[in-house]
């Protein structure tokens, strides 16, 4: 019966491991084929003959310079996140572990921001933003959206879970709320920041709606919204949307693949108190 259940068990794992590398392995076979190849009908899974014909298009296209969104989409991303993990951090530390006035009536705002749909958000966003003077700049990019309810909930509930002894144990031995929070807290909370991190990273790597309406130069796109301009009035070239497309995959692949240990563990013990 054990073993029964175990073949169960892995069955389902592989259907749903088929269900999700199955479009990547189908993008990734397209980008290699030749613009003939992916029209025809019906469709092959192989690609007759093997072709870089949607890389070389991607590398020497000067009207759409692929490569210069794919740089923009790391920059933007990267300082996003690291925006995100300090606001999150100090604003979710304050609400764990500091006594004041009107605490859990901040978090119950912050939260509560989380049911609001972010494309309501958009105007107010871009008219700060463009009194601000961000539009068509990479910052535009990189700092709305930086304080993150979700990132303040998420740490939160992991600080919670995190015994009071330890900072009890600082504080006799001198330390600081600041030096508590850097020196105890967030060494212990390498898997809910490495977590947060993905997710932040992701977020912004595969936004398109707001790098559509605040860019406007071809060489300050984001890949998201640049990915876009590849698509024809009249055809579809297909093996160039999707070596565009898997460009775009790597560095997610490449940063779960590094951090999934540490997001396993941040999950799974983010909700342990509350």
């Amino acid at each position: 019966m054990t073993s029964l259940r175990r073949g169960v068990r892995y069955a389902v794992l592989l259907l749903i491991t088929a269900v999700f590398v199955t479009p990547v392995v189908w993008m990734l076979l397209t980008s290699l084929k030749t613009y003939a190849d992916a029209q025809q009908d019906p469709p092959s899974w192989l690609p007759n003959p093997f072709s870089t014909y949607g890389y070389d298009a991607i590398i020497n296209n000067t009207a759409n310079p692929v490569l210069r969104w794919f740089v923009n989409s790391m920059l933007a991303a990267t300082l996003h996140t690291l925006l995100v993990l300090v606001t999150a951090s100090m604003a979710a530390y304050a609400l764990a572990r500091l006594r004041f006035h009107g605490r859990r009536l901040s978090f119950a705002l912050i939260v509560g921001t989380l049911f609001l749909p972010p494309t309501s958000l958009i105007i107010p966003n871009f008219v700060i933003a463009e009194r601000l003077g961000w539009i068509d700049t990479l910052t535009v990019v990189v700092v709305p959206g930086a304080a993150s309810a979700f990132g303040v909930f998420f740490l939160r509930q992991f600080f919670l879970s995190i015994p009071r002894e330890l900072e009890e144990a600082a504080v006799l031995d001198g330390a600081n709320h600041w030096q508590v929070f850097t020196r105890v807290l967030l060494p212990l909370s390498k898997p809910a920041l490495a977590t947060l991190a993905v997710l932040s990273f992701l977020t912004n790597w595969n936004d398109f709606l707001w790098p559509v309406y605040v860019l406007f130069s071809p060489e300050r796109l984001t890949l998201p919204a640049g990915l876009g301009l590849l698509q024809g009035a009249y055809v579809t070239d297909y093996p160039v949307i999707m070596a565009g497309a898997m460009l775009a995959s790597v560095p997610v692949l490449i940063l779960f693949v590094l951090a999934q240990r540490h997001v396993i563990q941040g999950v799974s013990r983010s909700g342990l108190k509350g």
